[in-house]
């Protein structure tokens, strides 16, 4: 299946997507949360659409998508963890996945106008497979790892280098910024998408290809970082881990690094997981 969540911002219901066209799930209770991933959710969601098949509400082509799930406990990423990023970033390759975390406040949709931080003079894109966590997952054995996947989706893991690099501390303060997850189109669950070790990744800046890489190429695989992560964590059901990004970041382009200004053009997407574009805006305090 392919899990949507659509509406307004802060007003999103749960949808699907089947054969290319977007429906509402009228009658359909709950959301995609931590209940829906943790309990029976995806199990009851199949027999709805099964039993409600001509009920389904079709949606407008143009709806505005929201974030595939609701209010995740966390967004844990892996840093560094392509070999080539690594090296075009000067960063040694990393001997254990290196971990971070991303504010669930930087969560958005997949196409929502990205909102360049006050004083920023950084800011970065990074193409990224992510996936979502169905199953709690404490200290678990790497041959049960993919047990605990429900599901994969698109992320595009923003950056703000000066705050991440410069600024002292941890990599979080450049990486948590509002808006700086937007997430989807979808979820795909595990049977939609085949070996999601050997996924074309890509990413355009003002239609110019900065990224263009291959799931293949990543140091740690999903199995493995579930199993690692679980290790320091339990990951709750609807968590998202995201993976790494390829070569071809704004950071490593030479002569000089390149960074987004307000205006830039953002897209991206990963074989099987979809697109998503998005515009990016200076900051300006918000309406009194």
């Amino acid at each position: 299946m392919k899990l949507i969540r659509y509406g307004n911002p802060g007003q999103e219901k749960p949808g699907v997507i089947i054969d290319d066209k977007k429906y509402a799930l009228p009658g359909f209770s709950g959301d995609y949360d931590e209940d829906f991933f943790g309990g029976d959710g995806l199990q009851k969601l199949s027999e709805y659409i099964a039993s409600h098949k001509n009920e389904l509400e079709e949606l407008p082509e143009d709806v505005r998508l929201g974030a595939p799930v609701f209010k995740p406990s966390k967004i844990v990423c892996i840093g560094l963890n392509f070999a080539d990023h690594a090296k075009e970033t000067n960063a040694p390759i990393p001997a254990e996945p290196i971990i971070f975390f991303k504010a669930t406040t930087a969560l958005t949709g997949p196409n929502d106008n990205v909102t360049i931080p006050r004083n920023s003079v950084k800011t970065d894109w990074e193409v990224e497979l992510a996936f979502v966590i169905g199953k709690k997952a404490s200290y678990v054995d790497l041959e049960n790892a993919l047990d605990h996947v429900a599901g994969y989706c698109l992320h595009n893991d923003y950056s703000e280098r000066e705050f991440q690099i410069e600024r002292g501390g941890q990599w979080d303060k450049g990486k948590g910024c509002d808006t700086f997850a937007p997430v989807g189109p979808f979820i795909a669950t595990a049977d939609e998408l085949g070996d999601v070790n050997n996924l074309h990744m890509w990413l355009t800046v003002n239609g110019k290809t900065m990224q263009n890489g291959s799931t293949s190429t990543m140091i740690f695989d999903v199995p493995f970082l579930v199993h690692y992560i679980s290790q320091f964590m339990t990951l709750l059901p609807g968590d998202i881990v995201s993976t790494g990004t390829p070569p071809g970041v704004g950071l490593g382009m030479k002569p000089e690094p390149v960074y987004l200004k307000a205006g830039d053009v953002v897209e991206l997407g990963i074989e099987g997981l979809g697109t998503s574009k998005q515009v990016l805006k200076a900051w300006s305090p918000p309406a009194s």
